[in-house]
């Protein structure tokens, strides 16, 4: 039996590109599905811990058991803050709102969301991180509150997955890095010759990795072609 037969999948940050293909491409594969943002109902907003806390609360009460949990949420840039490309444009203001919704926000979907993956059975937990969140990959530097909110994600991401596997030995704790993909996060700094990919090719390639994980994997940080990325 697969997993979409004996479980549902939650995806949260629903709304956004690749949040939203990945809940059609999963309704395609036969998940039952529960798409959340701050605009589901229940509406769930990463700077606001009592919303994630109900939005999990109201799951907990399904008879289907979670097995695929995925974060699809993720800040870059908005109207008042982008990448740093000086240390002269570095804004503790920036630095705060990247840690809130890259690292703090995703700290507390799995504080309320991974106690509901069964005890048994193979089950997934996978956060959207990006490259340069490696540290050992920096190679340009720049993007510092981008770069090291992702970092952090990394870092929570690997010492839960520690504390998952001695209650849950068959979850799998995942980060992913899904490429560069045609979104509204990655629209003004997309370039001639960088492979920008549609949502829909990003979310297939993503749910691929996931379906070929193992519990030796869990704690990892791959890419959207399954390939390992140094921390």
């Amino acid at each position: 039996m697969s997993d979409s037969q004996s479980g549902q999948a939650v995806v949260i940050g629903a709304s956004g590109g690749i949040g939203s293909a990945l809940v059609a491409a999963l309704q395609a594969q036969g998940w039952t599905v529960t798409g959340l943002s701050r605009r589901s109902t229940p509406p769930l907003d990463l700077l606001d811990e009592a919303s994630i806390e109900a939005a999990a609360g109201q799951l907990k009460a399904s008879k289907a058991p979670i097995r695929l949990i995925i974060d699809a949420t993720g800040f870059l840039h908005d109207a008042e803050f982008s990448p740093e490309r000086s240390l002269r444009e570095l804004d503790p203001a920036h630095f705060a709102r990247a840690f809130a919704l890259n690292a703090t926000g995703p700290a507390l979907l799995m504080k309320h969301f991974l106690p509901l993956l069964p005890r048994q059975g193979r089950s997934v937990f996978a956060t959207l991180s990006a490259r340069v969140g490696s540290i050992s990959d920096n190679r340009l530097g720049g993007w510092h509150a981008y770069r090291a909110s992702k970092a952090a994600l990394n870092q929570i991401l690997r010492s839960v997955s520690i504390q998952m596997q001695r209650r849950k030995p068959e979850a799998i704790c995942i980060a992913l890095h899904p490429g560069t993909v045609a979104t509204r996060l990655s629209e003004p700094f997309s370039k001639s010759g960088l492979d920008v990919r549609p949502p829909d090719e990003a979310a297939q390639d993503l749910l691929r990795v996931i379906a070929g994980l193992t519990p030796d994997d869990s704690g990892g940080f791959r890419d959207h072609k399954g390939l390992e990325i140094g921390f």
